[in-house]
Parts: C-alpha cells; structure tokens; sequence
C-alpha cells in the first residue's frame, strides 16, 4: 500500500502514459503517411520495400527515444527510481537501456528499480505491440503487391 501513496509512482504512470500514448499516435500517423507515400512510387516492389523497412526503422527509433526521454525525465530530473548496475552516465545510455527494453532483448546489465519499474514493464509491451504492428503492416503491404503463385 506504501507503494501506491507515494507520489512519485503516480507521476511516473503518468508519464508512462502520456509516453506510450505517443508512441501509438507516432507509429499509427507514420504508417498512415506511409501507405500514402507508397502508393506514389513506381512499380518498383524492391523500392517500395526497402523505403517501407527503413521507415519504421525510423518510426521505431523516434518511439525508443521517446521512452528514454521519459527514463532521463524519471531518473535524472525527479528521482523516481534508478537504473542500477552498468553506469548509466549520459543520454545515449538511456537509449541503450531503452533499446533493450523495447525489443524485449533484456541483457540484464541495467535493471530498473523503484517506481520507473512500471514504464519498463510498459515500454516493453507497447515495443511488441509496435514491432508486431510493423511486421502485420509490412505482410500486409507485400501481400497486396506481390503477385501470388495461385493458380
């Protein structure tokens, strides 16, 4: 019960969802600006897959910096939590620890404690929600494109 009256674990599920909250319209807004783009390009399927790819590349790279944004924002500023063994020093390490969590990777060097426990658990659901989107978008995309062997 101590855990939930101390205002720093409010503050981080709030954070937590405005986070994910961006995430979700930053991926939903790229993929639909996508699918428009991608209708304008040649007839090139190669082209057409290769653009797609490096576009949520992209997409999934702005949503992790959004997370550690959100980890510098917790640990840094409002001290609500830490991030515990490696150093974490400087921002590029709270990308790396993002990176790990949103690709549900998780080497284990850098482990959360305290409120921020929750984004963590968080921002490695919505990375497979998002990876899952990304690859039943590009199925899609192909599927529609690429001519089928039905005889």
């Amino acid at each position: 019960m101590i855990y939930l009256t101390n205002p720093q674990t409010w503050i981080v599920v709030l954070t937590t969802l405005i986070v994910v909250s961006g995430c979700i319209v930053i991926h939903f807004e790229i993929l639909n600006r996508c699918s428009q783009y991608l209708k304008l390009l040649s007839h090139s399927r190669r082209r057409r897959v290769l653009i797609l790819i490096f576009i949520i590349l992209i997409a999934h790279t702005i949503e992790i910096w959004l997370f550690s944004a959100g980890y510098f924002l917790m640990v840094d500023v409002l001290r609500a939590g830490d991030l515990a063994g490696v150093a974490v020093e400087n921002f590029p390490d709270y990308v790396y620890y993002s990176t790990m969590v949103f690709t549900t990777v998780g080497f284990g060097d850098i482990l959360p404690s305290g409120p921020i426990r929750f984004m963590s658990g968080m921002e490695a659901l919505t990375g497979l929600v998002m990876i899952t989107w990304s690859a039943s978008y590009t199925f899609l995309e192909m599927q529609r494109d690429w001519p089928s062997d039905r005889h």
